[in-house]
């Protein structure tokens, strides 16, 4: 077990600083050895040396023997009556304790009686009243000259360095107050001169001492609208500091990128920040560019997850639109600092500026968006409904797309009609087609209802339309392809209406709406099959041959004549963008027209291709021929 803890309870003298006076120390004197004619040094040095050769563990030891004679019973009794002189001395020391309390509280109540009555006993509270007790000093004893000069001169110069203290203290807070001013005028300045190029300036919501510029966009999404507010702050030095928040330190922009074959052929310029980037308005400039960026592609990746149906795939920072079978549109955010040069190595301008449109079209549709939610605004609400209403997507993507995909079908509209042109050139045959310029159906509404610029992006907004027409071979002979893109409207998606006009077969209507580019191709095709074969039999009627052709079955292509010696005879007319082909074969007199196809053998034959070189005979000279054999 552990040693017992001893605590004493005396007091613990503390050795004084200075050594006691000489009178003190002969009374000590006195009462120890006695009067000083009985002190000798002799006596002093048989003490000393009594003392040396005392045995110190003498006293002890009678100590324990007298200790050791007693009973238990004695020194129970003597260790209950030191206990009680221990508690007497304590209870004795607390009530003296609790009186000078009382006394000293019943003096300050005279002064301070709320403060003092928390500290008086309930006795003296009902015994004495507050300020009952006061004391004052009465008849100081008079101070000598010295003393009074001596006070003088001090309070003196306590004085004169007060007054020193005061007045470097006074000069330090007129600088300081002076520096204070300078840069809160320059900081107010600044302000002011940011408040006059339009940016609206105010306090901030949620600290009413703090002034902050709203660059933001305040009919955007609750996400990005909240971080468009930068709060004003004042640096030591007057500078102002723009606390952008949740802005990112670099700025960003939304990059457009044409994907041609598994190779990037075109790139949009990516808006570069000014050149005096440290001045308050550039930095302004630049958050409110990329928080206007970063809502643009927020808003595209969450329209392009609807459109997953039409091919348009998202990654973590990549939105892929697909337009045809080689082209696609690629967009991302990327940092407005990052080096493009090495990228925009091998890229053609067409494809370039292709990217610069999409670029700007995507922009003015946010724009546009906004415009439309602070219209819907300003609009008186719509009923409550229990369920909340979604926030629809902005439309984006679906215009951009839309335009791009009908520009897609066009050119291959375009090139497919060149292409049967060529093969119909070949053979001398001359038709006109005439391609008009894709359109809106949308109308531009008045100004007084709606603003131009409001009125010009819902044009964009409507379906497409273009119309291609064309002359046949025979009179009176004409088609006409209508194509229509609707990007929201549904069926969304490109569709073609054709419609033709053969007076040798009034008849034949095509089918009406047609998805497919194949379908389309084989109707343009057939019809000009059957124009062909119309003029055919017309151009026989009008010379003097020796057989008269005519349309047995024409959506084959096929004519049945009779020679004067009463041989049958049959054309075939074979069509495509590649080439045209007529088959002349005699039949058997017993077949006759019962059996048409049953071919004995080829009379004359001949392919026109627009890449074969040298001259052609034409369709009519080849008819001719055919009809004089």
């Amino acid at each position: 077990m552990a040693d017992s803890f001893t605590l004493p309870l005396r007091p613990v003298i503390e050795k004084r600083d200075r050594p006691d006076s000489l009178p003190r120390d002969i009374a000590q004197i006195n009462a120890q050895w006695g009067s000083f004619r009985e002190l000798s040094e002799a006596s002093l040095r048989e003490k000393i040396e009594a003392d040396k050769n005392k045995d110190p563990w003498a006293e002890e030891d009678e100590v324990e023997k007298e200790t050791a004679d007693l009973d238990t019973s004695e020194r129970k009794e003597q260790l209950y009556k030191r206990r009680a002189e221990i508690i007497q001395f304590a209870l004795q020391a607390h009530m003296e304790a609790s009186f000078a309390l009382d006394f000293v509280s019943l003096l300050l109540s005279k002064h301070n009686p709320r403060q003092a009555e928390t500290s008086m006993s309930p006795f003296l509270k009902t015994a004495a009243p507050l300020g009952s007790l006061n004391s004052e000093i009465i008849n100081p004893p008079p101070r000598p000259d010295t003393a009074l000069k001596d006070i003088k001169s001090v309070s003196r110069g306590w004085r004169l360095q007060n007054f020193n203290s005061a007045a470097s203290k006074l000069l330090n807070a007129g600088t300081r107050l002076d520096t204070e001013v300078d840069a809160e005028k320059d900081y107010w300045d600044q302000v002011l001169a940011i408040k006059e190029k339009g940016w609206k300036v105010c306090r901030l919501p949620r600290d009413g001492q703090a002034l902050g510029v709203q660059y933001g966009f305040l009919e955007a999404t609750p996400i990005f609208r909240d971080r468009g507010l930068a709060a004003l702050r004042r640096a030591d030095d007057g500078k102002l500091v723009l606390d952008k928040g949740l802005i990112p330190r670099k700025a960003q922009g939304v990059r457009v990128r044409i994907k041609q074959q598994d190779r990037i052929s075109g790139c949009s310029k990516v808006c570069r920040p000014s050149q005096d980037a440290e001045s308050i308005e550039s930095r302004i400039l630049q958050a409110r560019d990329t928080l206007f960026e970063e809502e643009l592609f927020h808003e595209m990746m969450r329209e392009a997850r609807i459109l997953g149906n039409q091919g348009v795939t998202t990654r973590q920072n990549l939105v892929t639109i697909p337009v045809s079978e080689e082209q696609e549109i690629l967009l991302d955010l990327v940092d407005w600092d990052q080096d493009h040069a090495l990228e925009e190595a091998g890229f053609s301008s067409e494809q370039n500026d292709l990217a610069d449109a999409i670029s700007h079209s995507i922009r003015i549709l946010l724009t546009f968006a906004h415009r439309q939610n602070l219209r819907r605004r300003t609009q008186p609400p719509p009923p409550l409904a229990p369920k909340r209403r979604p926030t629809l997507e902005y439309q984006i993507l679906r215009p951009v797309m839309a335009y791009l995909q009908h520009k897609s079908h066009i050119q291959w509209l375009e090139t497919y009609i060149a292409k049967l042109r060529r093969v119909l050139e070949a053979a001398g045959i001359r038709c006109d087609f005439n391609a008009t310029q894709f359109s809106s159906i949308g109308v531009l509404q008045p100004s007084h209802l709606v603003p131009k610029v409001e009125s010009l992006v819902g044009v964009f907004l409507a379906p497409f339309e273009s119309t291609f027409s064309g002359t046949l071979i025979t009179p009176q002979s004409s088609f006409r392809v209508r194509i229509r893109t609707n990007p929201t409207i549904p069926p969304v998606g490109t569709f073609y209406d054709i419609s033709v006009n053969l007076p040798q077969f009034p008849d034949v209507q095509p089918l009406s709406r047609v998805g497919l580019q194949e379908e389309v191709a084989q109707a343009i095709t057939h019809f000009v099959m059957l124009d062909i074969a119309a003029a055919i039999s017309l151009q026989n009627q009008e010379g003097s041959g020796k057989v008269s052709w005519e349309v047995a079955y024409p959506h084959h292509g096929e004519l049945l004549a009779v020679d004067t010696a009463g041989q049958s005879k049959k054309m075939k007319v074979s069509l495509s963008h590649e080439e045209l082909n007529i088959q002349t074969y005699s039949l058997s007199r017993a077949e006759g027209f019962a059996n048409p196809v049953a071919a004995k053998s080829s009379l004359l034959s001949y392919t026109w291709n627009p890449d074969t070189p040298g001259p052609q005979p034409s369709l009519a000279d080849f008819v001719a021929q055919a009809s004089q054999t």
